[in-house]
């Protein structure tokens, strides 16, 4: 049985995300409530999602509201935001992607796959990726042309909308017209060789998913999330991307 699980900073400032919904605060003590209160207090509109002891000591592992990684000393004073290194054996492990990962597989799961548009694997379904893709991308257009490849492979492709050009523009309608389409799958095939797909509103998802992607941190597309919460940014070939999840 094949396993189906595969192998920056920016400013303190513009860690205010917008609109984004965030489960209840995990805190763990006294220690961990105090330097909550002090990053909301000095960075306005700041909300702390959660607050733990990193794995390097006298450091803190802080989560805002806009999925960014924030580290601080135990008194709240000194604070650096981006990716932890950590030097093993093996050569250099990034702990804060690793964290990163495991909280995106849990956001994902949460959100669940309702409302996307699926090209289903060819018999037995051996993986399924996630995929934030823009109908006007060139590169999501490449992937998409190697769908039936991948569907082939066993691999069922989960797309979730996100049109990089943000709500209220032609990318955005053009999406909401694939997904209200009486046939999504051709629409979506049509729409990516540029061909015209007849305008349609309804009532649908791509706000919704175009927002999910700020929070797990898509950033272009096409955008791949695996089972395991791994984020593969940008094109990947299907046969690279089969490999990836040891099917070939």
């Amino acid at each position: 049985m094949v396993a189906r699980k595969s192998m920056k900073s920016m400013a303190l400032a513009m860690m205010v995300g917008a609109g984004v919904v965030l489960a209840a605060p995990v805190f763990a003590g006294d220690v961990e409530d105090a330097i909550a209160e002090r990053l909301a207090a000095a960075v306005p509109g700041l909300k702390v999602s959660s607050v733990r002891e990193s794995e390097a000591k006298g450091l803190y592992e802080v989560q805002s509201n806009n999925g960014e990684t924030i580290y601080t000393t135990e008194d709240g004073q000194y604070l650096f935001t981006g990716d932890m290194l950590k030097v093993t054996t093996s050569g250099i492990s990034n702990v804060t992607e690793q964290a990163r990962t495991g909280q995106r597989r849990e956001t994902m799961e949460s959100f669940g796959d309702k409302g996307v548009i699926s090209f289903p694997a060819n018999g037995e379904e051996k993986a399924v990726i996630s995929v934030f893709t823009d109908i006007d991308c060139p590169y999501c257009r490449k992937l998409h042309n190697e769908v039936p490849q991948l569907n082939g492979y066993g691999i069922t492709v989960n797309y979730y909308a996100f049109p990089r050009s943000g709500p209220n523009t032609a990318s955005f309608r053009k999406y909401e017209s694939v997904w209200c389409s009486e046939d999504q799958q051709a629409a979506m095939d049509d729409a990516k060789g540029g061909r015209n797909v007849a305008p349609a509103t309804c009532d649908n998802p791509v706000l919704e998913q175009y927002q999910l992607g700020g929070k797990v941190g898509v950033t272009g597309t096409p955008a791949i999330v695996l089972e395991d919460g791994t984020m593969v940014r940008g094109y990947v070939p299907a046969d690279n991307l089969a490999k990836g999840l040891g099917l070939l």
